[in-house]
């Protein structure tokens, strides 16, 4: 109802739910077996409170197959490393709780157009909405409906990273359509000092091509490269508009149609090495959630960032991983050669040794598990459950989360506080567990007022 009474025949952007409303989110989801009977003892309470929740968000960054049977093939683009389970990791996913899964991300075409698809039938076969992939950028991009006792929830996903080949496009004229994942194009500009910008200019100026040279004292291209004379060094990104506004009407058209919107973006920016978003990441997570989302989810960097609280809503920066399961029982031949390993020679397990020193820390083995609970439509609790992935143990045990101990679960939530700092969050720690309350919204009497109103 708008604020003179009548009902907008198209929609709002208000969240609209029934009191009570809880989401879950965790981040990323590279699972390569069943976890339901995982030896840890303390997995049944995960379990319970992913079942508890309405709806219970992943990202997944893994194909499912089974390879004996499988007609494609590992390709020659890979998201960092070719990753597949076997086909019970679809009930698997079932058992623990999800209904809501996203699957654009750079693992999306590990295993070429036939991985995507047969993933997209073990999720639809198993009854678990997912959004970001599809027959065309129409299809990839729409948002997916789950309907629950407190409301219809909608999910629109993205990527900001993702591997060329596996972007969708629409058909134009007589060309047909592109398989792929909605993705979000974004220009990276390096920003260095005024005197180092100069002695780019000298670089460049010096190269044979004529086409280089351009009189921007504030900017050049060398070799593909932007570099800008701006603020402090470092990166900075610069979103497509085309895609932009993609997006943006996705999120608006799927909040005309649901009561609670969920939008996702995986990104690695500006490396998975950074606890910080890229730059252009607030004020285009505002802007979606100004245009209908209820919650922004991002994953991609594999481990925690920061928490902001944006109109009664949350921005979960990136969840890291939830399970990094690394027992991965096939890989393609590019893989080995990538690690200076032979298939020949060494198995799958000593080529994962080596690959993995790419996360030489504990804080990407160290997540927590989002319970949002919504009261008068409005954000009322967040509680964060910290779990650990067992870092220290061998490869294959490694991944699977159970919650943290105290001690650990203290540690953790320290380390978001301060990462969410920036953002004005307020974050409590209780007993091993992060809260984060919020007001009730003010009502007005002319508000109370036309709450009896009837038409």
């Amino acid at each position: 109802m708008t604020q003179d009474g009548k009902f907008d025949s198209v929609g709002s952007t208000d969240t609209n739910v029934a009191d009570g409303f809880t989401l879950v989110a965790v981040g990323d989801l590279m699972i390569r077996r069943p976890v339901t009977k995982s030896q840890f003892s303390d997995f049944g309470t995960i379990i319970e409170i992913l079942r508890d929740a309405d709806a219970t968000f992943g990202n997944l960054e893994t194909n499912i197959f089974d390879i004996r049977t499988f007609k494609g093939s590992p390709q020659a683009e890979h998201g960092g490393a070719y990753h597949a389970g076997p086909l019970e990791i679809g009930p698997d996913l079932k058992a623990i709780g999800f209904n809501v899964l996203s699957f654009a991300n750079n693992h999306t075409f590990d295993w070429g157009l036939e991985g995507m698809r047969e993933t997209i039938r073990v999720l639809d076969q198993n009854g678990i909405t997912h959004a970001g992939a599809g027959e065309n950028l129409a299809q990839a991009g729409a948002a997916r409906y789950l309907e629950t006792a407190r409301g219809r929830v909608a999910l629109v996903s993205f990527a900001a990273t993702f591997t060329p080949m596996s972007r969708a496009c629409d058909p134009a004229g007589e060309a047909p359509g592109r398989p792929g994942l909605a993705a979000l194009r974004l220009t990276k500009s390096i920003i260095v000092e005024q005197e180092m910008l100069e002695g780019l200019k000298r670089i460049r100026d010096a190269l044979p091509d004529p086409v280089l040279s351009s009189n921007d004292e504030d900017q050049i291209v060398l070799d593909g490269t932007i570099y800008k004379a701006a603020g402090n060094v470092g990166y900075s990104f610069e979103p497509n508009p085309h895609d932009v506004a993609n997006i943006l009407r996705n999120v608006r058209q799927g909040k005309q149609f649901s009561d609670f919107l969920i939008v996702t973006n995986h990104g690695h920016e500006p490396e998975n090495w950074s606890q910080e978003p890229p730059d252009y990441e607030q004020s285009f997570a505002r802007r979606l959630i100004d245009a209908g989302a209820d919650a922004y989810v991002g994953h991609g960097p594999h481990q925690l960032r920061g928490i902001e609280i944006y109109k009664g809503r949350p921005i979960f920066y990136s969840l890291g991983n939830f399970i990094f399961d690394n027992l991965q029982m096939f890989e393609g031949a590019d893989y080995f050669d990538d690690h200076g390993k032979d298939p020949k020679v060494d198995t799958v397990a000593d080529l994962l040794v080596e690959a993995m020193k790419e996360f030489p820390g504990t804080e990407f083995y160290e997540s927590i598990i989002t319970v949002s609970r919504f009261e008068q439509n409005q954000l009322a609790e967040l509680r964060l459950y910290p779990v650990e992935l067992g870092y220290s143990k061998r490869l294959a045990d490694r991944g699977v989360p159970h919650l943290a101990s105290t001690p650990q679960a203290e540690a953790i939530l320290r380390r978001l506080q301060q990462l969410s700092e920036p953002f004005r969050t307020e974050i409590t720690i209780e007993k091993g567990v992060g809260v984060i309350r919020l007001k009730p919204p003010a009502r007005s009497d002319d508000a109370i007022a036309s709450c009896h109103t009837t038409d």
